[in-house]
């Protein structure tokens, strides 16, 4: 290793005199590329109203869910994920509208499809929008039993596929359900279908703001904390992602994101494979609460989404994607 000069012979702020400078050395890259924009769209009148405990962030109908998709394509977002918002009456404990057809979030894929055939829509694979509990399980005499759920949760992604979705997103952390529905999606002519696997998916409490959009935080009854990965764990998050890369996961993710970027480069390093993450409901309600309040500048925003990609991720799950893939946009323009 050679010396390091002496001053003032070695001055790192030469290159970071003028923009110019700073983005010829940039060590890290952000681009639309990077973003997958999360929708919450709603079957109840009435709901597509903005989000209380996340301001900026609307429900969508099915309708103009096509125009959120249209302004993603505009934007060179890739990939929009959708989230149901179903009628609480519809609820039940048997959680069996997660797989009909005409759910709101298949009618959702659909319509995206429909509107623009190019951009890819990414779903979730979890009971709780359908759940009278609110939990991402079926529940059987206090407990959230895996296996049966596990059939159900394929039941649910291959009607997902049947509709149209890209890439299918287990969020469900039931163990085996990655091998039971690779092997589904094999067996039912879907081979093409990719699964980003919500493999290190903590008990967190960074989920309120999501919970009250999906409506299940109401109806949760006890918490998460049987299924979801202690936020103490490291290793066991390895032990994860190995399992579901193991049975046929083509993407994994880590959620949340910001408070876990340490298991985001962990990832990385360790599998070489895909990886995302998911900045949260919390997160963003954090972040938009305090630059609405004046607390902190908006360019936290870029600043954190370029935190994931210097952990190593390849891309991020995100509700500030239109905003920064818009002001990404004018950026480039200007140059």
């Amino acid at each position: 290793m050679s010396p390091i000069a002496p001053f003032p012979m070695s001055r790192p702020r030469r290159l970071r005199r003028t923009p110019g400078l700073r983005a010829m050395v940039a060590e890290t890259a952000l681009s639309a590329d990077n973003l997958i924009w999360p929708v919450f769209v709603t079957e109840v009148a009435g709901a597509d109203i903005e989000i209380p405990s996340m301001p900026g962030v609307t429900r969508f109908t099915v309708d103009s869910v096509k125009a959120a998709a249209e302004r993603a394509a505009r934007l060179g977002i890739p990939a929009i994920c959708v989230f149901p918002h179903s009628d609480q009456e519809g609820k039940t404990d048997s959680c069996e509208r997660a797989w009909d057809p005409d759910n709101i979030g298949n009618r959702a894929i659909r319509a995206i499809k429909e509107a623009v055939p190019d951009l890819m829509v990414m779903t979730d694979i979890a009971l709780d929008p359908y759940n009278a509990n609110g939990h991402d399980g079926l529940v059987r005499d206090g407990e959230i039993v895996n296996d049966e759920t596990v059939e159900c949760l394929v039941r649910m992604g291959l009607a997902q596929a049947e509709a149209g979705a890209d890439i299918l997103g287990p969020s469900d952390m039931m163990d085996g359900r990655i091998g039971a529905l690779r092997a589904a999606l094999e067996q039912n002519g879907h081979s093409n279908v990719a699964i980003m696997s919500y493999a290190a998916k903590y008990a967190s409490g960074f989920y309120g703001p999501f919970r009250d959009a999906v409506g299940a935080g109401a109806r949760l009854v006890g918490d998460k904390k049987t299924y979801q990965i202690d936020p103490a764990n490291r290793d066991e998050a390895m032990r994860c992602v190995a399992r579901d890369l193991a049975e046929g996961a083509d993407m994994v993710m880590v959620k949340p994101g910001m408070p876990y970027l340490d298991i985001c480069r962990m990832v990385r390093d360790r599998f070489a494979a895909p990886t995302f993450a998911y900045q949260v409901s919390g997160e963003y309600a954090m972040l938009e609460g305090a630059i609405r309040q004046g607390w902190l500048s908006r360019d936290v925003v870029v600043e954190g989404l370029l935190a994931f990609r210097r952990a190593g991720c390849d891309g991020i799950l995100s509700y500030f994607a239109p905003d920064v893939a818009e002001a990404l946009a004018t950026t480039a323009g200007r140059g």
